[in-house]
């Protein structure tokens, strides 16, 4: 499993934001669950508020991978979605035979049943 948290670098407000993403994918994901962050709208140079070294050093708190992209220019949002993939790949043949993803046990919090709440009804369709 994998996210891409991405900030808009010309909002400050988002990057604040970041800490707390990152704490709920903690708490509601799987312990493996690859994560990247990138700062979005890097075609906005000139009205950044959030500086690539910002990013950087949170990504590196944090222990992520870190880019810089723009989706309306395209920059770098190949290499975003492939560097998660090469990351959710390598955790997956690190340890295939634990990992949720693959076998499909419930993130943290979810609890499955076999009992069903639906009514039933005489449709056979």
């Amino acid at each position: 499993m994998g996210f891409i948290l991405m900030y808009d670098i010309t909002n400050e407000e988002s990057f604040n934001a970041v800490q707390d993403w990152v704490t709920q994918i903690k708490t509601y994901s799987w312990d493996n669950a690859q994560v990247v962050l990138v700062g979005n709208k890097c075609d906005l140079a000139e009205e950044r508020a959030v500086s690539v070294d910002w990013g950087r050093r949170l990504a590196q708190q944090l222990g992520l991978e870190f880019f810089e992209a723009s989706a309306k220019e395209d920059i770098n949002v190949k290499n975003v979605f492939e560097r998660l993939v090469d990351l959710i790949c390598e955790k997956m043949s690190d340890n295939p035979d634990n990992n949720p993803s693959v076998t499909g046990a419930a993130p943290k919090g979810a609890q499955l049943s076999d009992h069903s709440d639906a009514q039933h009804s005489n449709c056979q369709c």
